[in-house]
């Protein structure tokens, strides 16, 4: 995973802020190691998500990332942004398209963390995430609150 940072490596501050800033980007590469990995911390081993065979018979294009650890790959941008994983008071998503992943090589996932919305009286701040595959959304109306 890569992310690109905002240059100041500071937490960030409310009153620096204003709807429509870009907080940063980050590439997710996905791989069959990485969904194995993920599937043993997570005690999701549904074969949906590490047998093509199975996977195209209910109907999916190949074997697909799992969905939460596309959510959790995308909030980390939010993560690294504030400085703070227990920043983020809020998270949500709805689940638009599987992710799938090729047998060899990666699926990359494109993220960007946009502010949608600054509460100055309660101190958070909404980061819109757009989450992407091959140009189209993965995640929808993807939301993170955080309290600066």
């Amino acid at each position: 995973m890569t992310a690109q940072r905002p240059a100041a490596a500071r937490r960030p501050a409310i009153g620096d802020l204003a709807a429509g800033d870009v907080v940063g980007t980050r590439t997710v590469e996905v791989d069959r190691a990485r969904l194995v990995r993920y599937a043993g911390a997570s005690g999701d081993f549904n074969p949906i998500h590490w047998n093509d065979t199975f996977a195209a018979g209910v109907g999916l294009p190949g074997v697909i990332a799992h969905g939460m650890f596309t959510m959790g790959a995308a909030v980390a941008l939010v993560e690294e942004w504030a400085g703070d994983p227990g920043a983020v008071v809020d998270y949500q998503t709805r689940f638009t398209r599987p992710v799938p992943v090729p047998d060899a090589g990666v699926a990359t996932l494109e993220v960007t963390g946009t502010v949608g919305a600054i509460d100055a009286d309660a101190g958070t701040v909404r980061v819109d995430l757009t989450v992407t595959f091959e140009g189209a959304r993965v995640l929808g109306k993807t939301q993170a609150v955080v309290r600066l």
